[in-house]
């Protein structure tokens, strides 16, 4: 039988286990996948804490990206998907499916095909990281030349894919970080001013680079008090993304910021994109990343890899936060 990693009790990495477990026929909307790579995603880490937007039905598996190759279809989905190599875009429940498998069940309308100059590893490297970004910077803020763009906890997979993004609509991206050990690493990857934000001082280091002005859009994953300093360095008018929270303290409204200067808070996950009852939204997003893999102007960042005995192992280098891009498991 095909090995997944399941988990029976939340807690860290130690609870995540390997099982040897009967992968049934694909069902209707369904296909079977051979897997060949699984991209890891902090939203995964938090399901198995018991910390994710909702709480896992035990025992249960992980895993929303994955790479490989359909081995069989569901009774009423296309036999021209069998043989082809797809990625998985994460647009289910980690309830009803998980990628983190030698072979999974997989919803035929989260495949993506991935351009063919991409290896495996990288194919699973990317749906999460820019379709979160394009939701919230494109789609939403539409991000124009000129923008100022500041992307905290820039070094993480999605934090990479905001600099692209943000570069490629023709905007200039702040990235932070605490320290100033990723500070060239950024640099190169096209983020045009790092900030060591427990070194520096954020809001004073925004102003001189903004002239004064701040940033418009401000794409932040940590939440808690940093907030308050976010809010200090948006422009009037500006627009804070809370997509993630990382520091998992209790996120204050920072009020007299919000009201002087009219600024728009905005939760956001990317379930709300692939959700969305307009299927025309993700198919253009969708093409708009399969675009720039192909020419390009994006390059998935792969920050380690680990072999799929190794998941738990994996999934704790991710909660060590010592990554610069993307963390992909390979399965034999």
């Amino acid at each position: 039988m095909p090995k997944v990693v399941r988990f029976h009790g939340v807690g860290g990495p130690e609870v995540l286990k390997i099982e040897d477990v009967a992968v049934p026929q694909a069902g209707r909307g369904e296909v079977r996948l051979k897997v060949e790579a699984i991209g890891l995603n902090r939203a995964e880490s938090m399901f198995y804490h018991g910390q994710y937007v909702y709480q896992p039905n035990l025992p249960a598996g992980l895993g929303y990206e994955a790479a490989g190759v359909v081995e069989a279809v569901g009774p009423d989905v296309d036999k021209g998907w069998v043989g082809k190599r797809v990625s998985v875009v994460p647009a289910f429940s980690l309830n009803e499916y998980g990628m983190v498998g030698e072979e999974v069940l997989a919803p035929v309308a989260a495949l993506g095909e991935y351009p063919a100059k991409l290896s495996p590893v990288e194919g699973a490297a990317i749906w999460m990281q820019y379709l979160t970004a394009y939701g919230a910077l494109v789609d939403i803020a539409h991000v124009k030349k000129g923008d100022f763009v500041l992307i905290p906890a820039a070094s993480s997979s999605v934090g990479i894919a905001a600099i692209e993004i943000t570069r490629a609509e023709g905007g200039i991206p702040i990235a932070t970080t605490r320290k100033s050990a990723k500070k060239a690493e950024l640099t190169k990857l096209g983020a045009d001013y790092v900030i060591a934000t427990e070194e520096e001082d954020l809001v004073a280091r925004v102003g001189e680079i903004t002239d004064g002005a701040g940033a418009r859009v401000i794409f932040d994953p940590v939440a808690g008090p940093f907030v308050e300093k976010l809010a200090e360095a948006a422009q009037p008018g500006g627009i804070i993304f809370q997509y993630g929270a990382l520091s998992m303290q209790p996120t204050p409204l920072p009020l007299f910021p919000v009201l002087t200067k009219g600024l728009w808070i905005r939760g956001y996950t990317l379930l709300e994109f692939t959700h969305s009852p307009d299927p025309k939204k993700l198919d253009t997003a969708k093409k708009y990343v399969y675009d720039r893999l192909a020419d390009g102007r994006f390059v998935p960042k792969i920050a380690k890899t680990f072999p799929f005995a190794q998941t738990a192992e994996a999934y704790r280098y991710l909660e060590s936060n010592a990554q610069v891009g993307k963390i992909v498991v390979t399965v034999p």
